[in-house]
Order: C-alpha cells, then sequence, then structure tokens
C-alpha cells in the first residue's frame, strides 16, 4: 500500500510539473517564455570588423586571436546567444549575433578597442591645446584648425599619424536693413572636414595589412583636399557631448557639449625631456584589476559611476600623480584634474582639489579604488564597466559593415522541419505501441511527458535552438524511448519466466537501472566535454544532449514507473500476451553464434574501413564554405525579391549548397531588396554567369565578390577533434572503473572510432558536403553507439557471475540473444525521426540527416558486430576463460544461464534453500545480486557454510 501511495505522489507532482510548462508555454501568462532561436533559424546581426594596428605594429595571428577570445567575453557578458566570431582574411573578423534588439549599442560595445589611458591633464595637454599663461585647457571644435597650428612641429620626426581632409563648401545668408533697405547677403566659405584618420599609413602596407589612409582613393591624394600629419609623440583627443559621452568637456566655454558636438584636443604621448609629469600616458588598463572594476552608484549624489581598482603598480602611480596635482594646484591656486581617457575619447576629468587637506597630499586608491563619473545612464555605466572587465583588445578595429541577416533555414524549411520532427515521433509511438502493446502505450505517455519536460527545461534555462541542436533533439529523442526499452524487454523476460507482472515491473527496474545510468553516464560525460570544449554551434548541441539526457532518465525511472507501479495492482493487468510478451525468444534468425562468425564481422568491417580510408585518401571530403572558405556574393534589388528567386540562380550553375541569405528589412514573407550568397569558390567562367543571371532575372545592382575566410571550419573542427579525444580518454577511465578493468573500454574504444571513420568514409565516397551540421552529426553517431554499446555491456558483465562455467563466447551469445532485440528496437526508433527529416525536411536538412542516418547505423552494427566480438577476444586470452570449453549449442546456451542462476542459487545459500528462498528470488528478481551478497555473508562465517 505504501508503495501504491509513493507511486500515485510522484504522478501527482509530474502532474504539477506539467501544469506549470504550461503556464510558460501559454501566451499572456506571467510566467511566459519564448524559445531563443539561434541565428541560422532567427537571423540577428553581422558585423564585419577590420583591424587597424597603430604605428609599427605589425598584425599577428596571436593579435587576431586574442581579439576573437574578447569580442567572445564580451559577447557572453550581453546575454547574446549561440553567437559566432571568425577570422576572415588576415586583418578581418565577422561577428554574428542572432536576435539582438539594439544593433548598434551592440555592435559597438563589441568592437570597441577599451584602450584605457589615464591623464594628468593639464602638463599632458601640447599647444595651442592649453593656454600659456595659466595652463588651462582649451578645446577645438576644428580638428583642421588644431592641426594647422601645429604643422611646424608635425616636420620635425616622423608623424605619429595623419588625418584626411576635404573641402566643403558652406553658404550662409545674412539680412540686414527693414522695407525697402533690406538686404540679404550671400556669404560662402570653405570648411574643412575630416574624412578619416588619425591613421597608422598612408596607403595599405603590403607587410603589416594597416588599413591606409588613402585606400579608399587608391592610395592617392583627391584634387583639392589635404593630409595634415599628427606631430611626433602626440595624439589627437575628443570629448563629445551626448548619450553615452562626457557630461562636461575640458575648457569648454558651454560647459555641456550638447549632442553631436565634439572637441579637439592634442596630448603628449610618450616620454618627454625634463617633463617631471610623464610618461605619457600616466596609467593604462594594464595598471587594472578586472575583476575589481565594477558598475556602481556614487553615495553622495546616486548616480551611475564605473569602479576601478588597480594593481599595486597603479596605486604607486595614481598616488604620484594625485600627488602632483595637489601641490602644482596649492601653488597656481587651481584645481587640477585627471583625465579618463578611453578609445582616445575623455569620458570625465575629475579634479584634485588642493584646498581639501585629505586629497591634495595624494590619494592612495588602494582600498576604494578610482572612480568615472560623469556618466549619462546606468546602461552607459554597465556597457562600460563590461568593456573594461574584459581587457582591452590588441588593435584597434573599425567596422566594415553591419547589416541585419536573415535566418539560414526560411520559415517554410523551419515549418517543413518541424513537420518531420511531428511525423517521426508518431512513427516512433506506433512501433512502441507495436512492440509493447500497453507497455507502449506506458511508453508513448512516458514520451509525451519527456517532450513536455525537455520544452521546459529549454524554457527554463534559456537554450538556443539552433540546427544542431536538432542532432542533440533527435538523439535524445532516441535515448529516452532505449530506456523505457530497456526496462520494458526486462519486464518481457521476467514475465516470460513465469513470474506475476507485479514481480516482472519490480526485478526489470531493478534489473535495468543500473544498466540505463551507465549508458546515460557515459552520454552525459561526452556532453559535458563537448559543452566545455567546442565551439559556438556544437555547444548548442552538446547542451541539448546533456539535458536530454537527464530528462529521460528522470521519465523512465520516474514517471513510467510511476504508471506501472499502479497498474501493477489491477488483475487485467496481469497477462503477458497483454504486454507482447507471450512469445519466446528461441529459434529465431537472431540467435545465432555470433562469436563464431566475428571473423567474417572483422572481415566485413575492414572491407568499408579500407575503403573508406583509400577514398578519403585520393578523393578526400567534399568540405564546404565554413571549412574550406568561397566565395561571397552581395547584391541588391531594386524591388522585393523572394530568396527562393535567388536560390534558383545559383542551383541552375551547380551551387544547389550555396547559403542564401536576405539581408536588411524584409518584405512579406521571405522578400528581400539585399542579398548575401555564400558558396564554393567560383570558377570565372560560373561567376560571370551567375552575375548574367543575377542581373537578368532579378535585377540585381552593386553586385560585388569577395573570398571568405576557412579559419571558422578550422576552429569548428579543431574544438570538435579536440572535444573527441578527450571524450575518449574520460570514457575509457570511466568504463575501465565501473567494469573493472580496461578489457571492457578497449572494445568501446575501437567501435567509436570504427562509426567515426565509417561515417566520414561514405561522405567521401558519395560526395557530399561537409558542412557544421555535418560535425554534429559526427558527434551524435559518438553519443548513441556508446549508449548502445553499454547496453550490451552491462548485460555481459551481469551474466559474468551467473554462467560461471560457460565459456566466454557462450556468455557473449546469451547476452547478444537477450538484448539484441532491444539494439535493433532503438536503432529503428532513433532511424525513424532521422528518415523524416531526410525526406521531408527540406534541401538545407538532407546532408545533417544523411550523416545521422549512415552514423546511427553503423553505431548499432559497430556494438554486436565489432565491440563484444572484440570483447569475446580479448576475454578468451585469460587463463580463466581459456582454460573453459566452447558451448555454442544455442538451446544450450540459453538453458545454461538459467540452470547455472538456479544451481548457484542453491549452492551459494547460506543454508538449505527452501521454498521461502525461492519465492524471495521470484519476487525479488535479481539472482546475481542476491548470489553476490550471499556469498559475502559466507565469507564473514568463522567456519565457511553452514550445514
Amino acid at each position: 500500500m505504501s508503495s501504491r501511495r509513493s507511486h500515485l505522489a510522484l504522478i501527482v507532482l509530474i502532474v504539477l510539473a506539467l501544469v506549470g510548462t504550461a503556464l510558460l508555454a501559454v501566451p499572456g501568462s506571467p510566467a511566459h517564455r519564448g524559445v531563443n532561436k539561434g541565428l541560422d533559424l532567427q537571423g540577428g546581426l553581422e558585423v564585419v570588423l577590420q583591424a587597424q594596428p597603430p604605428p609599427g605594429h605589425k598584425l599577428t595571428p596571436e593579435d587576431q586571436d586574442r581579439s576573437v577570445q574578447i569580442m567572445r567575453e564580451r559577447v557572453d557578458k550581453l546575454g547574446v546567444s549561440s553567437p559566432e566570431i571568425r577570422k576572415q582574411g588576415p586583418d578581418q573578423i565577422v561577428i554574428q549575433l542572432a536576435g539582438v534588439h539594439d544593433p548598434a549599442k551592440a555592435a559597438g560595445i563589441i568592437g570597441s578597442t577599451a584602450q584605457l589611458e589615464l591623464y594628468d591633464l593639464e602638463p599632458a595637454l601640447v599647444s595651442p591645446s592649453v593656454s600659456l599663461g595659466g595652463g588651462n585647457p582649451v578645446a577645438f571644435t576644428n580638428l583642421h584648425s588644431l592641426l594647422t597650428r601645429v604643422q611646424a612641429n608635425a616636420k620635425s620626426g616622423k608623424p605619429s599619424g595623419y588625418v584626411l581632409f576635404k573641402p566643403v563648401k558652406v553658404t550662409s545668408k545674412s539680412t540686414t536693413g527693414s522695407g525697402k533697405k533690406k538686404k540679404t547677403t550671400t556669404k560662402t566659405t570653405t570648411v574643412w572636414v575630416k574624412v578619416a584618420g588619425p591613421t597608422a599609413t598612408l596607403h595599405r602596407d603590403p607587410t603589416t595589412g594597416n588599413a591606409g589612409l588613402l585606400d579608399a582613393t587608391k592610395g592617392k591624394t583627391p584634387k583639392g583636399w589635404k593630409v595634415l600629419p599628427v606631430p611626433k609623440n602626440t595624439v589627437v583627443i575628443t570629448c563629445q557631448g551626448g548619450v553615452g559621452h562626457a557630461v562636461v568637456c575640458p575648457g569648454d566655454a558651454l560647459g555641456v557639449p550638447p549632442a553631436g558636438k565634439v572637441d579637439y584636443y592634442l596630448f603628449k604621448h610618450g616620454a618627454y625631456p625634463n617633463d617631471q609629469n610623464g610618461p605619457y600616458p600616466n596609467l593604462t588598463g594594464k595598471e587594472l584589476k578586472l575583476s575589481g572594476t565594477r558598475q556602481d552608484f556614487d553615495p553622495s549624489s546616486g548616480s551611475p559611476v564605473v569602479l576601478m581598482q588597480f594593481n599595486n603598480k597603479g596605486n604607486k602611480e595614481f598616488f604620484r600623480v594625485t600627488r602632483n596635482e595637489g601641490l602644482r594646484g596649492q601653488i597656481r591656486k587651481v584645481s587640477q584634474h585627471f583625465a579618463i581617457v578611453l578609445d582616445n575619447e575623455i569620458r570625465s576629468f575629475p579634479q584634485i582639489d588642493y584646498t581639501d587637506s585629505s586629497v591634495n597630499n595624494g590619494i592612495n586608491p588602494a582600498g576604494n579604488g578610482a572612480q568615472i563619473t560623469g556618466l549619462q545612464s546606468l546602461d552607459e555605466a554597465k556597457n562600460l564597466s563590461l568593456v573594461l572587465q574584459t581587457g582591452a583588445l590588441p588593435v584597434k578595429y573599425v567596422a566594415l559593415e553591419r547589416t541585419d541577416v536573415s535566418a539560414t533555414l526560411g520559415k517554410d524549411s523551419l515549418k517543413q522541419a518541424q513537420y518531420a520532427a511531428i511525423g517521426g515521433l508518431i512513427l516512433v509511438a506506433l512501433f512502441l505501441l507495436g512492440l509493447y502493446r500497453f507497455l507502449g502505450l506506458v511508453a508513448v505517455i512516458g514520451l509525451g511527458i519527456y517532450g513536455v519536460f525537455m520544452y521546459a527545461a529549454i524554457l527554463l534555462f534559456g537554450v538556443t535552438l539552433t540546427l544542431p541542436g536538432f542532432a542533440g533533439l533527435i538523439l535524445t529523442i532516441g535515448v529516452a524511448a532505449d530506456a523505457n526499452v530497456v526496462v520494458f524487454e526486462r519486464i518481457k523476460e521476467e514475465s516470460r519466466a513465469g513470474k506475476s507482472m507485479k514481480a516482472a515491473i519490480s526485478a526489470g527496474y531493478a534489473k535495468g537501472f543500473h544498466t540505463i545510468v551507465d549508458a546515460n553516464v557515459v552520454t552525459a560525460i561526452t556532453a559535458l566535454i563537448l559543452f566545455a570544449v567546442a565551439t559556438a554551434g556544437v555547444k548548442g548541441f552538446a547542451l541539448m544532449l546533456l539535458i536530454g539526457t537527464v530528462v529521460s532518465l528522470i521519465t523512465a525511472v520516474a514517471a513510467t514507473r510511476a504508471m506501472l507501479g499502479l497498474l501493477a495492482g489491477f488483475k487485467w493487468f496481469d497477462n503477458p500476451r497483454f504486454m507482447g510478451a507471450h512469445h519466446s525468444q528461441r529459434g529465431t534468425f537472431l540467435q545465432i553464434d555470433f562469436m563464431k562468425r566475428r571473423r567474417v564481422w572483422f572481415a566485413v568491417s575492414g572491407v568499408i574501413l579500407v575503403v573508406s580510408a583509400v577514398s578519403l585518401g585520393v578523393r578526400g571530403l567534399n568540405l564546404g564554405i565554413d571549412f574550406k572558405g568561397g566565395a561571397q556574393v552581395t547584391f541588391t534589388t531594386p524591388k522585393p525579391t523572394p530568396i527562393s528567386t535567388v536560390r534558383d540562380q545559383t542551383n541552375a550553375i551547380g551551387q544547389r549548397d550555396a547559403v542564401v541569405q536576405g539581408r536588411g528589412q524584409a518584405f512579406g514573407s521571405e522578400s528581400y531588396k539585399s542579398f548575401q550568397i555564400r558558396m564554393k569558390k567560383l570558377s570565372d567562367r560560373d561567376q560571370n554567369t551567375l552575375q548574367s543571371r543575377l542581373t537578368q532575372n532579378v535585377s540585381a545592382q552593386k553586385l560585388g565578390t569577395t573570398n571568405v575566410s576557412s579559419s571558422f571550419g578550422r576552429q569548428i573542427a579543431k574544438s570538435a577533434i579536440l572535444a573527441i579525444l578527450f571524450s575518449l580518454l574520460v570514457i575509457t577511465l570511466y568504463i575501465t572503473v565501473r567494469f573493472k578493468g580496461i578489457a571492457f573500454a578497449v572494445p568501446v574504444i575501437a567501435a567509436l572510432l570504427h562509426d567515426i571513420l565509417i561515417t566520414v568514409g561514405v561522405y567521401s565516397l558519395t560526395g557530399r558536403e561537409v558542412t557544421e551540421a555535418t560535425v554534429a552529426a559526427v558527434l551524435t553517431v559518438l553519443g548513441y553507439s556508446i549508449y548502445d554499446t553499454i547496453i550490451i555491456f552491462d548485460r555481459i558483465r551481469e551474466n559474468i557471475p551467473i554462467m560461471r562455467r560457460a565459456s566466454f563466447a557462450t556468455i557473449v551469445n546469451v547476452s547478444l540473444w537477450e538484448t539484441i532485440r532491444r539494439s535493433l528496437a532503438t536503432t529503428f526508433i532513433t532511424l525513424l525521426p532521422v528518415a523524416a527529416l531526410f525526406f521531408f525536411g527540406g534541401a538545407t536538412l538532407k546532408d545533417f540527416a544523411f550523416a545521422l542516418l549512415v552514423g546511427v547505423t553503423s553505431g548499432a552494427y559497430s556494438s554486436i558486430f565489432i565491440a563484444a566480438p572484440l570483447l569475446d577476444w580479448w576475454k578468451e586470452r585469460e587463463p580463466e576463460y581459456a582454460r573453459r570449453k566452447d558451448s555454442v549449442s544455442i538451446d544450450g546456451a540459453l538453458s545454461t544461464r538459467v540452470l547455472a542462476e538456479a544451481e548457484l542459487a542453491a549452492a551459494e545459500a547460506p543454508s538449505p534453500a527452501t521454498p521461502i528462498d525461492v519465492i524471495e528470488d521470484v519476487v525479488d528478481g535479481d539472482a546475481a545480486a542476491k548470489l553476490e551478497r550471499r556469498r559475502q555473508r559466507r565469507k564473514t562465517r568463522p567456519h565457511g557454510r553452514a550445514r
């Protein structure tokens, strides 16, 4: 009765959880949450950044790698899900962010160089930015006017940079007098407007790849324009008004600059002779403690500030500078300032009050640090602290392009994938009902609960659903069904042995639980390692796999167990035929001597592996644009054009795998005026043909073709390989400990390598394109193959103490006969939704589904025909099994386990077996565990077995 109450209480908890999930899913409810979709499903922001190294600095791959790392940290702090950040060419970085709400703000934060510099303001200014008499800052509203006054100094030494100006005619009208004496005068003046700069070089430097000032004009200064150098050891610093900039600028007569207004100053940069206040800048971001930099509020005013903590060197320098400012203020009777500059822009310049004795002798920031004030909003303070916490980029980056990008999968393709997945689930449900009758109905209800809980987990954990995430979802469907199949096959075995359904259910769960836990732990290990090591797309797959594994374990052990526990009390439930357990497993084509034919299985796999290896060596892989690089075509159309029409043009030249994306504003369902096409490298002929077709059929304008880097693909491949190798190592250790020997671990690893090589080899033979989704599919194969092999090995481990007189080949054969139905059933269950995706999921998902079809089939094959025979080959060489005679008779092998179990139950009992013992064995159902307990009790007795 207490057991039924506990099952009922568990079902009540599950119902409450289902109600909570419904509240999450219902739009308009307080708890409603939507599913996060990745860039490939919903589109988002794409930013192309180009490096601009400082003078004398050669851009290195390490600079690019460090920049990618910092940008990824900033994106993570922004909370953007599944970002893609990759290098493109020698000096560019491409960032793709899914579903960002404020593209301009996100692009500014990510690309901000975050070069923090702190200056002792007054002595750092260079004339004419400082008054010669009082030493006060002077703001220039025109950079041309400022640089014109220092051109004599710019002639000595190498300039620190250049600025390009163009003349702009400005016409103004003034009216004097009134009536007939009214006179209007028109005056035209020339204003010099900054075009670009200051930059490191005038032209593109072929040795450093620096972006040059005159690149856009083919290295020549346009007629009438000017290039003014910035003097050596100086830098142009700005101060702007408006949101996100300083509230007050030094020396500005307006005090609070209006939005859009820019003031310019010339600062010293470097060491100066006889200047006791330098070198400049006095402190940089290198002296910051990143962990101590955060957003806070000023206790006196309540306004947002950014607190900065310095290291020991920074504390000493800050104290020295503030002490000098205090002394200088006492002499001049004017408060001095400390300018905080971020990316050559003054963000604030707090003053050192020379009349305050607590600060005029120097400030020690070791306790409270320094703070940036004058920030206009809380968001500004948070964003500023974010870029400071992640550190400065090694070089400056400028945005070459920023666009909104449409989804890689169109709405139609996404609907096709959803319909295919639903159709696959329906097929799985029908298969379970046909195979397990009423137990199948319980399994279908359990899968339904699993699906709801998975949806809840996706919402609660904020999981971003991407194309590789589909791989994790598909695999977890098989894992969830597999957990039920493992238990149900056990229940059917116990029912065929003559037990009541209540006893069969108890025994089935008792024996199946450890098997399910082992298989799920190994799968979870794989998912955790992939999540820790892999890139964004594969991380989505790994997270989905991990969540699905945990949820499937909960639903199989808790939900279906509770339902069966309640039903077991009814008389109508105690019917083997009702459960599909009335047929015997003997005499079927599945019960063959697998171990006797192991050389055949090895030969078949050997031939396939050799063919795969030869194909990989000769033909190689058809790497997609993500791995191999390729061509990127951009263009616009005068009127909205459907993506499908553009895709027709790429199909016409044989580029059926091209990724066609709409950019910018969408018109209607899937129509755009701006497009991007990414495809394999084009020959000159194909490029001309495509441009001609685009011009004629969609009226393409502003056509441009550029090469796309393969660095992103290499990053994916490298991280995936690293994750696989580390997974194999950890799995080897786990299996060695769990199964008490390396003999069980080696066949598992061999089977995994077998499956991966065959999957990759089939791709080589068929010439199918390898994409990022293919990597996720191969990882799916890894997880599935492990799961299936562990199930078989767990049964072998269980049969070893029971069949103590049988050869190891007989033990393996019997174990395979007992689990092969489960293996075939779960393989078929997994293949059903995958096949639905392959046939009905649309062109984008076909290659992905194809890899799953090949890999899952190979995983099922290797578990039976590779891993198990390898284990037998290894164990038969151990002295214990080498002495045993072979037992290959099918009927004999099947009876060996039953007889051995009964024999050991009587022989190892602490007292002669009684009817009560037999009844306990039948009800308990776990003979192997009971025998082990009896042996342990016997060992502790002083005189051995009781007589």
